[in-house]
């Protein structure tokens, strides 16, 4: 504990991302898969039924002062659901409630959602994170890679733990550093709705609960086995730098180069917290199939088992949280970059 990582820099890749190709060689050999393209009708419901679970237990809540019964029961319930909240709106930033045939609908349907994670967040997180699909890894576009700054400082395991505790504002920041937006109509509502509904908490409930609805969502993303996901999606976490191929090409969906591996951008999660992260954990398929909701993502791999079964996956979210504040080779540094290389790019 507390040696320094070995990592100075991040995995400079000279190639596009994968997923666009998989996408289109995994169609090619498995049509069927558009079939999953379609909205989960049940989802609506199991995000209302979140928020009201929510909104119930701060009214059950309103009476206890503790911050330690308090602390307890954000980090271990509260703050678990306003996290599946966040990845409900994950969901939701892909149209996933009603369709891209009513964007508008969705995004109002986001700022429900987002009620009682107690920040702001929904419509914003939308737009940012068609950034980090389109510009998956590259320099000054992708908002989830941490920032040269970050890397730098929090280059120990003892300054790592401290970045997983403060990983919320991180995230959350970053996007406004890397690549600075003006706020929208719909960012702005998103705001005041969210105001609203936390001064009537605060009035009707106690602002101990409001600032307990916010405090409770920060643990839950901080230092927290649930936050894992923010690791195991994207950081590199398996060494396969011996791993040979023979030629210069992708076999079975994975990137080599001159006989070599290249590392690969997104890692997928096979476990336990799917179960309540609207599976998040199956990455590679979402980005290789970002219109196909959570729960038939599972279907993707079963469909197409020899573009999946030879990737590295994680099976331990608190496996993922050691080794990343204990490993060298972890870091905030541990990510795949690139340049961009559209000459025609456009602000989204």
């Amino acid at each position: 504990m507390g040696g320094r990582v070995s990592r100075t820099d991040y995995e400079w890749v000279y190639t596009d991302q994968p997923h666009a190709t998989r996408r289109q060689l995994i169609l090619a050999k498995y049509p069927q898969i558009k079939d999953l393209m379609r909205v989960d009708p049940n989802f609506k419901w199991e995000v209302l039924a979140l928020v009201a679970i929510q909104i119930v237990s701060f009214y059950l809540l309103r009476n206890i002062t503790s911050f330690w019964l308090l602390f307890l029961v954000g980090y271990c319930f509260n703050g678990v659901i306003n996290h599946s909240l966040t990845l409900a709106i994950h969901e939701i930033s892909h149209n996933q409630v009603f369709g891209n045939r009513y964007p508008m609908a969705n995004k109002w349907f986001g700022i429900v959602a987002n009620l009682p994670i107690g920040i702001p967040c929904s419509v914003s997180f939308k737009y940012y994170h068609n950034y980090h699909h389109q510009y998956l890894g590259v320099d000054k576009l992708d908002p989830d890679t941490p920032s040269e700054f970050e890397a730098r400082i929090f280059s120990t395991s003892v300054t790592k733990v401290l970045w997983l505790i403060f990983q919320p504002l991180f995230y959350g920041f970053r996007p406004f550093f890397v690549n600075p937006k003006v706020p929208s109509p719909m960012d702005i509502c998103n705001i005041v709705v969210q105001l609203a509904f936390n001064c009537i908490i605060g009035q009707t409930l106690g602002w101990h609960i409001v600032a307990y609805m916010v405090g409770s969502s920060c643990l839950a993303m901080g230092l927290h086995p649930m936050s894992a996901h923010f690791l195991s999606e994207h950081y590199i976490m398996f060494d396969d730098n011996n791993k040979k191929y023979s030629k210069n090409t992708i076999e079975n969906g994975i990137y080599v180069n001159n006989g070599r591996f290249l590392v690969p951008d997104t890692c997928s999660y096979y476990g336990f917290w799917n179960i309540i992260g609207f599976n998040v954990g199956y990455h590679v398929e979402h980005h290789d199939f970002p219109s196909i909701p959570a729960t038939l993502l599972p279907k993707v791999s079963q469909i197409a088992p020899e573009f999946y079964d030879s990737l590295n996956h994680h099976t331990s979210y608190l496996k993922i949280i050691w080794q990343f504040i204990v490993d060298p080779k972890m870091g905030p540094y541990a990510r795949v970059k690139r340049e961009l290389r559209d000459k025609h790019y456009k602000p989204l």
